[in-house]
């Protein structure tokens, strides 16, 4: 039997867990088990399903043994912002809502009047979306107060998954700040925020930093399983744990290219100047108290809905290949207009924004994919031209990480319109950074630096230069 470290890495539209080992200086990784994440309507609002989610993770922990792996560690990461509320039973008092459900339209405007917007961005540092977790619970406050009445325990996706596994209750860093209910310099919960706006401080728990043993296994699982192991915690926000994978920082913009699309820079200290807030930049939290300086931008999450109306006739490679023949077709559309967000379809609504435009309009499967990744770069690269105005410095590189690492159409289409050198890889840069940070809380390896040599030296990534058109 092999030892290994577990990554549990659960992103908007999928899961995997991935075994990872260090073998004669090289991380070693391993796929044992992959399922299907979706949101679902229940009573009436999108929701996630967490209890099938559960025993996805379980169903593969299983599934160790049989493939001659013995994991001495597990570690679990997921998106931001979504959280379970449990009562004094430690029973959920809500079904598992999503960020994209509609409850938290006009909360954001309603928070501002109790407490200011430029000084919750100076406090917290985090970027102002709809669906941030401040407005998700303001919602429950102003709809079912009950229920923030009854509830003793706040805790994000990934803390909720470790419990289950641990019986034991932990806010991780990393998610916690994507809440905007962590200040950006205490790192602690912002109490005041929380009471000015009737928030019960006593649900909130203690917040634990990425490569913190949390225990062991219940007695139920270790007996179900038959083993035992270490519940660490890794980076809980997947993008926390991806960023760990881009080796060189310093001269690096990265891109984590998922369902949401996250550009930034790893950073030492929290900006919240006023040009940060008003361009919308988050400084979420990062490995070793590191900030992830960076902007959400709405990624893949079109792209995936677009194949999903087309009745998925096409496979995401197919698309690429027909936006490829479709260089000649050009229309761009805001990527972040809430529009977009949770459309009933998402063709329909590109066609329309560029209608609304005056602009040609999309008809054929490979002129809508070209309009997508036309879109997603031309936000990049104002996210990137922000980025290094308020650096004062031009970053020379552009790092892709994450399952959109894969698009080389969109790649090349990166490099071309950012003048820079634009590094692909590696994939699984989540789950990776997820391992990395296990096997640093057990002594396997020394820190962040010695980390990310050693992904350097494991990991291939594809080198794009942009191209030079010439004209006659």
């Amino acid at each position: 039997m092999k030892k290994c470290c577990l990554a549990v890495d659960i992103g908007a539209s999928s899961g995997r867990l991935i075994a990872g080992h260090l073998e004669d200086g090289l991380l070693n990784l391993k796929e044992i088990h992959r399922f299907e994440n979706k949101m679902v309507q229940k009573n009436g609002q999108f929701c996630w399903e967490l209890d099938r989610l559960f025993e996805e993770i379980k169903k593969g922990i299983h599934q160790c043994s049989e493939m001659g792996l013995s994991p001495e560690s597990i570690g679990i990461d997921t998106w931001a912002v979504d959280f379970v509320l449990l009562d004094e039973w430690n029973k959920p008092l809500t079904d598992f809502v999503a960020y994209r459900d509609s409850r938290t339209d006009g909360m954001m405007d309603e928070v501002f009047k109790t407490f200011m917007k430029e000084r919750l961005y100076l406090e917290t540092g985090i970027q102002f979306q709809k669906f941030n977790t401040i407005y998700q619970l303001y919602s429950i406050k102003q709809n079912h107060p009950e229920i923030l009445e009854n509830a003793k325990s706040f805790l994000m996706v990934p803390d909720y998954f470790h419990y289950l596994l641990t019986g034991k209750k932990a806010n991780e860093y990393t998610n916690a700040t994507s809440t905007q209910l962590v200040n950006a310099f205490t790192k602690k919960w912002d109490h005041e925020i929380l009471d000015q706006l009737g928030m019960n401080k006593e649900m909130f728990k203690d917040i634990h930093p990425p490569k913190t043993v949390l225990g062991t296994l219940t007695e139920d699982l270790i007996e179900e399983f038959g083993f035992n192991m270490k519940v660490i915690l890794p980076a809980t926000h997947d993008t926390g744990s991806a960023v760990i994978s881009v080796p060189e920082q310093e001269e690096t913009i990265y891109i984590s290219s998922g369902t949401w699309s996250l550009v930034g820079v790893e950073n030492h200290f929290p900006i919240c100047i006023t040009k940060a807030l008003d361009y919308n930049f988050t400084n979420e939290g990062g490995i070793d108290y590191r900030y992830r300086f960076l902007k959400n931008i709405m990624g893949l999450w079109m792209i995936q809905e677009v194949k999903r109306n087309y009745k998925n006739q096409f496979s995401f490679a197919e698309l690429v290949v027909l936006a490829n023949q479709a260089q000649t077709f050009k229309s761009i559309v805001n990527v972040d207009d809430p529009r977009f967000l949770k459309p009933e379809n998402m063709i329909q609504e590109i066609q329309s924004y560029c209608q609304e435009t005056n602009q040609p309009i999309p008809s054929r499967p490979g002129e809508v994919a070209k309009c997508v990744f036309d879109s997603l770069v031309c936000s990049y690269q104002q996210a990137i031209n922000q980025i290094e105005e308020i650096f004062e410095r031009t970053f020379n590189q552009i790092n892709v990480i994450g399952g959109g690492c894969q698009n080389e159409l969109l790649n090349q289409l990166i490099a071309d319109a950012t003048k820079k050198e634009v590094y692909a890889g590696p994939v699984e840069a989540t789950a990776i950074g997820n391992i990395v940070a296990q096997l640093m809380a057990v002594g396997e390896i020394e820190d962040i630096k010695e980390a990310r040599t050693i992904i350097k030296n494991s990991f291939k990534v594809k080198k794009y230069t942009p191209l030079t058109v010439t004209t006659p």
